[in-house]
């Protein structure tokens, strides 16, 4: 536990170069702003991590490192040298947060071949050897919010929020089964009947998501591909009742707007990555089996397409049943203030 105290304290935080392992992490720094109210912070990310952390409470400065070579380091080191730190959070293991001037420091350390792996939020809490795990948490100011209210309009029933883009073909699920379950969802007698159907992504995952637009009347859908940032994308997921993706950074952003959550994983690790109080759903094969086809988890194959839509619609529908409880409610950066 940090004390706080009446006069400025300054934080550092350097977040990861990836965007989705910064949102992992994200409950850590909001964990900091929520138990040092007097908290003046500046964060460190990549192009891609950065802007996640725009309206940040208390936020001084935010850094973009472009790249990562010697030179980048040192020219880092000099725009933070000058002032002494209350506490450094060093998300990325570098060396540059053992440079500088600090009362206190907290760096992440990979864990050991031989450790017991755990989820990627819990890692990341374990930075501050926090008791309890805060769950990742994105904040939104009054131009996020607009931006994303400006693209949804008035809610005025439920809202199923589905992101089908992955960042490997060896992710995705096929659109027409992510349809059946928004169908099913959205549709007579479903739990979210006569609701609105919010597709998120990047410009290139317009494609992936054609099957998905047919699953409701089109005045029903709201398409946001390629049109909000990660920031914006994560407050307008803030408005959905549930969540459904694959393993991406679509679903990390939802988890930290806050959405309950429900993810499809075949080639990937969803212990450690899965949707943090949410759920994940597997296939009948492990990732050990995807490991015997393709050792590197990189070859052009849809490894997906062994997982039906039976236990992801039930799985839905049992997240749905349950009171929204335990997962923290994304906040405004104006409730800070």
């Amino acid at each position: 536990m940090i004390t706080a105290m009446n006069k400025p304290f300054p934080i550092l935080y350097i977040a990861e170069a990836d965007a989705e392992a910064a949102i992992l992490s994200s409950g850590v720094l909001a964990y900091l702003t929520d138990s040092v109210p007097n908290a003046v912070i500046t964060v460190v990310g990549s192009r891609a991590s950065a802007p996640l952390f725009a309206d940040l409470p208390g936020l001084e400065r935010l850094i973009v490192l472009e790249r990562e070579g010697r030179l980048d380091w040192i020219g880092l080191w000099n725009q933070l040298r000058g002032t002494e730190w209350g506490l450094i959070v060093d998300q990325r293991g570098s060396q540059i947060s053992g440079r500088l001037r600090r009362q206190k420091r907290a760096v992440r350390i990979a864990p050991e071949p031989t450790e017991d792996p755990v989820h990627a939020v819990v890692e990341a809490a374990r930075v501050l050897q926090l008791d309890e795990t805060p769950a990742p948490r994105l904040f939104f100011g009054e131009e996020t919010r607009a931006a994303a209210d400006a693209l949804i309009g008035p809610v005025n029933g439920p809202v199923l929020a589905v992101g089908p883009g992955v960042d490997w073909i060896g992710k995705r699920w096929p659109a027409e089964r992510f349809a059946k379950v928004a169908a099913a969802l959205l549709g007579d007698g479903g739990p979210l009947a006569g609701g609105r159907l919010l597709i998120v992504g990047d410009q290139a995952d317009r494609d992936a998501a054609h099957t998905i637009r047919f699953a409701v009347h089109r005045h029903r859908v709201i398409e946001a591909q390629g049109k909000l940032t990660p920031l914006q994308t994560a407050a307008a997921l803030s408005r959905a009742d549930l969540y459904l993706g694959a393993d991406s950074l679509w679903t990390q952003l939802a988890v930290a707007a806050g959405v309950p959550s429900v993810a499809v994983f075949g080639p990937s690790d969803e212990t450690r990555v899965g949707p943090w109080q949410g759920r994940s759903v597997r296939g009948p094969r492990t990732l050990e089996d995807f490991r015997v086809i393709d050792p590197g988890l990189n070859q052009h194959i849809q490894h997906m397409m062994d997982l039906p839509v039976e236990p992801v619609l039930q799985t839905a529908r049992d997240l749905l049943a349950q009171p929204r409880a335990g997962t923290p409610e994304t906040e405004t950066a104006d409730e800070h203030l």
